[in-house]
């Protein structure tokens, strides 16, 4: 009992935090293992660059190692192409232009436009054209053309992808844990929602609702970095041997981005509602409020679900099992005696039980048939 309370200890000072201290602590967390990647890739392309290639101060080599890696997990291996393309396309540009009509402010002017319009032209990336022109500035202003400084930070360039690729590698992030932290914290927000929403109809609060309401415009954020973490988990599944037999995991996890994107748009259409009811002075019935109440233990679910590792519960089959006792609750005769406005939330709320069936595993026909059924 002593070691089970010190150990909860800390979730206790964690969860008496205020909600803006801990997202920032939430954020620090899910990016430790990327800095360090970051810290440890720049360390090493240096010591290559100064070490291996003699190159005198090559500052470029860890910067494009940074780059190349950032804290973001998608894009990676494109980012490093862009990175090296972007440096050589500069040089050579800097190098020829700056060569033969000497230095200047027009020049500048001139070789940036040269450098930006060939990587454009060359390739659809952001980063590409951002690097050409970034080098040949340099060229244009610090390195002498025809020399091998321009030539170095070339190499450097090259060398802080290629180690950033390689430590990215070698030791990733665990491609599923950080995007399902991700799902579970947008579930976790719209949970709560759910709960404030369903109070705020019970007791008549539209101030209530209206925060809910907010918390769950609010969840966008999020839902593009969920997104943006799915894609580079895969992109890690790809790269590094050590998770290749994630990849059919987190090909499940990425089908459910869209069911839970749907399930949050979904839930602000209820949300926006009710707010409408209740400042009307309308009164919605208690069944309808409890199917609501009912959707938040589903959010926690379904969150509980994502964060379970393989073989542990709540599993798929029983978040679905949980789901299909609250569809159960929700038919469409249940509002037929009902005003519009209470016909209508209850109609947002069986097309919300169909995103949170698909988010636990079924088919959109199943999770159709089941609503019907």
């Amino acid at each position: 009992m002593p070691a089970a309370a010190s150990g909860s200890y800390p979730r206790r000072v964690y969860d008496s935090l205020p909600g803006t201290v801990r997202r920032r602590l939430r954020r620090l967390k899910i990016s430790l293992v990327p800095i360090v990647q970051c810290a440890l890739a720049a360390g090493v392309a240096w010591w290559i660059a100064i070490h291996v290639f003699a190159h005198p101060d090559p500052f470029f080599a860890p910067i494009a190692a940074v780059i190349s890696l950032g804290l973001g997990l998608g894009r990676r291996w494109r980012r490093s192409v862009e990175l090296v393309g972007g440096v050589a396309i500069g040089i050579l540009v800097g190098d020829l232009f700056i060569g033969v009509v000497g230095e200047g402010a027009w020049q500048i002017m001139v070789v940036v436009v040269l450098a930006m319009s060939l990587a454009v032209v060359l390739d659809d990336g952001l980063l590409i054209p951002m690097q050409a022109a970034s080098s040949a500035v340099l060229v244009a202003t610090l390195l002498p053309p025809g020399g091998v400084a321009g030539f170095h930070r070339a190499i450097d360039a090259l060398i802080g992808g290629v180690v950033g690729i390689a430590v990215a590698a070698l030791f990733p992030v665990n491609p599923a844990n950080r995007a399902r932290e991700d799902a579970a914290g947008v579930l976790l927000t719209i949970r709560n929602a759910a709960r404030s929403v369903a109070a705020g109809l019970r007791d008549g609060d539209a101030e209530t609702i209206a925060a809910a309401l907010e918390a769950a415009r609010g969840t966008q954020t999020a839902i593009n970095n969920m997104r943006t973490d799915m894609t580079g988990g895969r992109e890690v599944t790809r790269i590094s041997p050590l998770y290749w037999g994630s990849r059919d995991r987190l090909d499940r996890l990425v089908r459910t981005a869209d069911p839970i994107d749907n399930a949050v748009r979904n839930f602000r259409i209820i949300a926006r509602r009710s707010l409408a009811v209740t400042q009307r002075g309308e009164r919605v019935q208690p069944a309808i409020i409890e199917i609501i109440e009912d959707v938040g233990g589903a959010f926690e679910v379904l969150r509980e679900m994502m964060l379970a590792d393989p073989g542990e519960d709540p599993d798929p089959v029983e978040a679905a099992r949980v789901i299909r006792s609250i569809v159960r609750k929700a038919p469409t005769d249940l509002a037929v005696n009902s005003h519009l406005s209470e016909a209508a939330l209850l109609a947002e709320v069986r097309s919300l039980l169909v995103d949170l069936l698909m988010i636990a595993g079924l088919r959109r026909s199943s999770a159709l048939a089941t609503l019907r059924s």
